[in-house]
């Protein structure tokens, strides 16, 4: 076994692998850049090794500085992660020449397999059954557009070196296949240093179903059924499952078997997994195999109960699996929500800043009988880069049943606390309470269907918003009786706390009297609806966790002028509590209105300008591209959304903007 090993990779998985190998009794050596000097991956590592500037295509995608840090600390063998050069064979055939083990599979597979374009062909000749598409190289966008124009819209523009959603882009039309292009052909550069584009035909309510698998070197190869990654958004994932609710057993064998033919025929090694695209009659289609480690592989772990990082340590060291395909069960359930830097108020564009606070659920096994477990690669106090891939961190749970581990998830995420970003927590609450999520009626397309004007946070149902006022009355009882204490009051002057309030949020107003004895508050509203509220809420604390009619519920808190701002579910509700002549007198307050920014484009996130398309004085029709904008590694176009005369830009190529600076003025 190794005594030491490189992890050639950043963030949560590279925490993630460190753990295994501290486990295993291997030490480990990091790598950082100058933005990751402090980063949480640094700090657990034995050793650390500095690598570049913050770009990765200056540091972590640069093979020779990767190599001397090999060298330098005597590494035996490099764990590549996901992303970066986890899937480049000339890392692989790099490390193999200097003799150092790679953990994931031959450098021939890699070619074969790691290579979008190769990997279709080689599927399609041994009889897998293949979406339509463009397996060639493609010159230029015009090139592009005609090749759309023959496989029929809408089309897949995909970088043949891709992953992680870079580099990927939908068409509807030839203008959009000529923009797409571009941008998947700019982004590929940056990402993997590979522009390489290929088209296939986009299968409209696809469900995105993928099979883990496993092989030594011994001619043993293995699958770890599969997991449900239809949850997606700009074609990045962002809830995962397994085992999946739509296969039946008959399909997963058949799927699984087919993986691991595919991975047989090229000689595969080392964790690997094969997606497919499966319609509405279990008809599956290969897509792609991503030769390494997915991000979503906790979930197959917690079903499996198998470690992927130490099984592909051990195969890289030439052991042999110690299961057989009849030892893989499925064990329960398991859920991912990825949680991204990412605002999805602002159709979910990257957000970066400081982690002013960062306190995930407690990890472990739950009262319930479920699992909480969190891959993160931040701390509180930490920096959200501009520069790398938005996730900060994987939230996963585990139940006996679907439904349990659904559950799980919600209370889970009720109970992360981040501030000091936008961050997608509220969106991957309001997907665990989606009627159709539940049902496990899903595709890809679900994001933009079910939220088509983009996300706008969640309206809560009657109950719901009933137990939230009970919970918020009991919470301003145990704050008035806190106020009304304070000291160097007159003798006979005490302030006495009332039964009588009234309840404001979400455009509803609740008047209820509360009664309070040792153990909690009994609330009752005015159509006699009686409500006990039991807590051990303080005021100043930031999370609530209370029993309302002995229901769980968890709440985000911050204070504010007679009453709190409240985060539950997906929904960020500003609840007023007050006497009832107060709720009077508030209803004839005027409305303050935000500023009219109609004849501005506001810069969407924190991002770099890489391109001004118009010029002042221009007449622009809606639609038209405005300007390009790039963070955390992708491109976004923004365009009119009417028509108008451009009258100033305010910013040139190359500078560096905030959230809502202004980039150009309209007449």
């Amino acid at each position: 076994m190794f005594k030491k090993i490189l992890i050639a990779n950043r963030g949560e998985i590279a925490c993630r692998v460190i753990k295994t190998a501290r486990k295993m009794g291997i030490k480990t050596v990091a790598v950082y850049s100058d933005a990751d000097a402090h980063a949480l991956h640094v700090k657990m590592a034995d050793e650390a090794v500095h690598i570049g500037p913050p770009p990765a295509n200056q540091s972590y995608i640069v093979i020779d500085k990767i190599m001397e840090a090999i060298r330098k600390t005597g590494a035996e063998a490099v764990h590549p992660g996901y992303g970066f050069l986890s899937e480049r064979m000339d890392f692989a055939a790099a490390l193999e020449k200097e003799g150092v083990a790679f953990i994931g599979p031959p450098s021939g597979a890699i070619e074969a397999m790691g290579d979008k374009i190769t990997s279709k062909r080689l599927a399609k000749e041994a009889g897998v059954s293949t979406v339509p598409g463009y397996m060639g190289l493609i010159a230029d966008a015009e090139e592009a557009v005609k090749i759309s124009d023959e496989i029929g819209y809408p089309v897949m523009i995909k970088a043949s070196a891709g992953g992680g959603g870079k580099g990927m882009r939908i068409a509807w039309n030839a203008e959009e296949a000529r923009e797409g292009f571009q941008s998947s052909k700019n982004e590929a550069a940056n990402s993997f240093g590979d522009d390489r584009i290929f088209i296939e035909k986009f299968v409209t309510q696809p469900r995105h179903i993928e099979i883990q698998v496993l092989a030594d070197a011994h001619g043993n190869c293995l699958y770890l059924n599969e997991r449900e990654c239809s949850i997606q958004r700009r074609n990045q994932k962002v809830i995962e499952e397994a085992p999946s609710p739509f296969l039946d057993a008959e399909t997963r064998k058949a799927m699984g078997e087919q993986a691991c033919a595919l991975a047989k025929a090229v000689g595969y090694t080392s964790a690997g997994t094969v997606e497919f695209i499966v319609d509405g009659n279990r008809n599956f289609y290969f897509l792609e195999m991503n030769t390494r480690l997915q991000v979503e592989h906790p979930v197959t772990e917690l079903i499996t109960g198998i470690d992927l990082v130490e099984q592909m340590i051990r195969v890289a060291a030439g052991e042999k699996l110690p299961f057989a395909q009849d030892d893989i069960k499925i064990n329960g359930w398991a859920m991912e929500s990825r949680l991204y830097a990412e605002d999805p108020y602002r159709n979910f564009l990257p957000s970066i800043g400081r982690l002013t606070r960062y306190r995930p659920p407690v990890e472990g096994h739950t009262t319930r009988g479920g699992i909480v477990r969190n891959d993160t690669g931040v701390y509180e106090g930490g920096e959200i880069s501009m520069f790398y891939d938005p996730m900060i961190a994987k939230l996963c749970t585990w139940g006996a049943t679907r439904a349990e581990a659904i559950e799980e998830m919600r209370l889970a995420l009720d109970t992360f606390e981040v501030e000091g970003i936008g961050h997608n927590l509220p969106f991957c609450a309001a997907v665990m309470d989606h009627e159709r999520f539940i049902s496990g009626n899903i595709s890809t397309a679900f994001i933009a269907e079910e939220y088509p004007e983009g996300f706008q946070g969640v309206t809560l149902d009657a109950m719901t918003l009933k137990r939230v006022a009970a919970a918020t009355a009991a919470m301003n009882r145990v704050a008035e009786i806190r106020r009304a204490r304070i000291s160097g009051t007159l003798g006979n002057h005490e302030r006495h706390v009332g039964e009588d309030w009234v309840v404001s949020l979400q455009g509803e107003a609740f008047p209820l009297k509360i009664a309070a004895d040792k153990a909690g508050s009994t609330v009752k509203f005015a159509d006699g609806t009686h409500l006990r509220v039991e807590s051990d809420w303080t005021p100043g604390r930031s999370l609530a966790q209370l029993l309302v009619e002995s229901v769980p519920l968890v709440l985000k808190v911050d204070e504010i002028p007679m009453g709190f701002r409240i985060r539950v579910r997906g929904a960020d509700l500003k609840v007023h509590v007050r006497t009832p002549r107060a709720h009077e007198l508030s209803l004839l307050m005027p409305e303050k209105l935000p500023p009219d920014t109609s004849k501005f484009l506001l810069c969407p996130m924190p991002g770099l300008i890489v391109k001004i398309a118009v010029e002042e004085g221009q007449e622009v029709q809606e639609g038209q591209a405005l300007a390009t904008v790039e963070a955390m590694k992708m491109e976004n176009i923004l365009k009119a959304e009417r028509k108008g005369v451009v009258a100033k830009i305010n910013c040139a190529v190359g500078a560096s903007l905030k959230v809502d600076d202004i980039i150009m003025e309209f007449e």
